[in-house]
């Protein structure tokens, strides 16, 4: 059974999108749905695109580079399976293509757990809105992975911010 940090992942054999979306990103490379008839990329995982109402679509390989546009620091573990790996870092990052194929005032954006290379979870003082990140996929097993990001060496898009407060552990 595919699971992360030692709790089982399940998606019902009925729910095909997500489960096509978890072997997706088991090729290494971010994929996100795109729609066959209007090529509208999307995220979260859907039946019908939300532009046309098409239930045709297809998979699109992307870059994995972006931004952060919104973060929250997770203090206590939700799940017991979180216990080791609290305080972590919930983002929300803008991907690139999105804002090379809308323009301004259109995004896609993916949730994902901000980590370090090792995979543990980021240091929170260096997390900041505007921040450049890259995909990194965590192997969930039977043949699923799942997106999470990493700061990258790329100059930010913008003087980054930080929401005053403590530091953090």
């Amino acid at each position: 059974m595919a699971s992360y940090l030692g709790a089982g992942v399940f998606v019902p054999e009925n729910d095909q999108p997500h489960r096509e979306y978890l072997q997706m990103q088991a090729t290494g490379q971010l994929h996100v749905q795109k729609c066959s008839d209007c090529g509208h990329l999307r995220y979260p995982v859907m039946t019908a695109c939300p532009d046309c109402r098409s239930l045709d679509s297809g998979w699109e390989a992307l870059s994995g580079k972006g931004a952060i546009y919104s973060y929250y620091m997770v203090p206590h573990p939700i799940n017991p399976a979180f216990r080791e790996f609290v305080p972590y870092i919930v983002a929300l990052i803008e991907l690139d293509e999105a804002r090379e194929e809308y323009g301004e005032g259109r995004a896609l954006r993916l949730i994902g757990n901000i980590v370090t290379a090792e995979g543990s979870s980021e240091d929170l003082n260096n997390v900041a809105i505007g921040k450049r990140v890259e995909v990194q996929m965590v192997d969930l097993g039977d043949g699923w992975a799942l997106p999470q990001w990493r700061l990258s060496d790329e100059p930010p898009e913008h003087e980054p911010w930080q929401a005053p407060g403590p530091a953090f552990p």
